[in-house]
């Protein structure tokens, strides 16, 4: 083996050992046979980095942790990127999916993560500090977890916007000020 293919190897188990891996729901199913019933197990997992990348998975297996590591090895390969700002989401957002809706708003510093189980852990993993959330309609977690992945897929970081807008960063962020920014209403008073 060479020296190249070994330090590949280590590096990536550095960077599995790095991701904060959140278990958001365990379903047990039970089928009715002959015998009797026979239990099985389905799992809803979120792997993120802390900074910025964040994928969920589901797993099926006869056993919870089966089913969790089935999960967590398809959370890992479908990690996307996530605008991060000052630990909070740019602006705010809603994303849907089926009948479950998500509300994500940016918070000022020291505010903590507002969030029911569910939202919180995929802030968590993600990297967020300061967010508030709420979920409109549907609780079940899967359809609560893709509308939180809808919401994330909608954000535009500031470097984002400023290309769409044909401007410089600079300019648009001179005077932000998340606190000021969300609650623009109370900061005319």
């Amino acid at each position: 083996m060479s020296k190249m293919n070994r330090v590949r190897r280590t590096d990536r188990r550095e960077e599995e050992s790095s991701l904060i891996e959140k278990t958001i729901a365990v379903n047990r199913v039970a089928k009715v046979v002959k015998g009797g019933k026979r239990f099985n197990f389905s799992a809803l997992v979120c792997v993120g980095d802390g900074a910025g990348r964040l994928g969920f998975g589901t797993g099926k297996a006869n056993e919870v942790p089966e089913a969790i590591r089935k999960a967590t090895e398809r959370a890992r390969r479908n990690m996307v990127p996530v605008p991060l700002l000052d630990g909070t989401v740019p602006h705010i957002v809603h994303g849907r999916f089926g009948s479950a809706t998500v509300m994500l708003r940016p918070a000022s510093p020291g505010t903590g993560v507002i969030a029911g189980t569910t939202v919180r852990s995929m802030l968590d993993a993600a990297g967020f500090h300061n967010v508030l959330s709420k979920v409109i309609g549907s609780n079940n977690p899967h359809n609560v977890v893709k509308a939180v992945m809808d919401a994330f897929a909608q954000l535009e970081s500031p470097e984002q916007y400023a290309a769409r807008l044909g401007r410089r960063v600079e300019d648009l962020m001179g005077d932000y000020n998340v606190g000021a920014h969300v609650w623009s209403s109370n900061a005319a008073h």
